[in-house]
């Protein structure tokens, strides 16, 4: 069975690090686009990330931009996604989203990165990510 298995979230102070993992397990077809979303209480998911297997290309949310890296280890399945100089706005739970449509993290990217989370069709349990002094 195919599924997205998330890790590495915690309790940081403003300004720390965390580096959040995506293992995907099981998949038998191809998966084009591995993705991070984000969700505040109160808020609607956000995308934060993208990394297409096809070409390479990253992708990244303006709030985050210059502070997340996106990158991936084929021969592990997984994905990461580095944050740094995190600041307390950056709280919230993020999942790990894959697709198999070849340009879904382009799709998402209409002049800024904001794709549409219902286009992904395989979403990891989640992971807790806050950050306060």
């Amino acid at each position: 069975q195919a599924q997205l298995v998330e890790s590495g979230g915690g309790l940081v102070q403003p300004g720390g690090s965390l580096r959040l993992s995506c293992a995907a397990i099981g998949f038998t077809e191809d998966i084009y686009a591995i993705a991070w979303f984000r969700q505040a209480p109160g808020k609607e998911r956000e995308g934060v990330s993208c990394i297409s297997s096809r070409d390479g290309n990253t992708y990244f949310a303006d709030s985050v931009k210059g502070r997340f890296t996106i990158s991936r280890d084929p021969a592990k399945n997984t994905v990461y996604l580095q944050m740094n100089g995190l600041n307390p706005e950056d709280t919230a739970v993020y999942y790990c989203a894959a697709d198999d449509t070849w340009d879904r993290c382009r799709r998402g990217y209409r002049g800024s990165y904001d794709p549409n989370p219902y286009e992904y069709d395989y979403w990891g349990q989640g992971t807790q990510v806050t950050v306060s002094s």
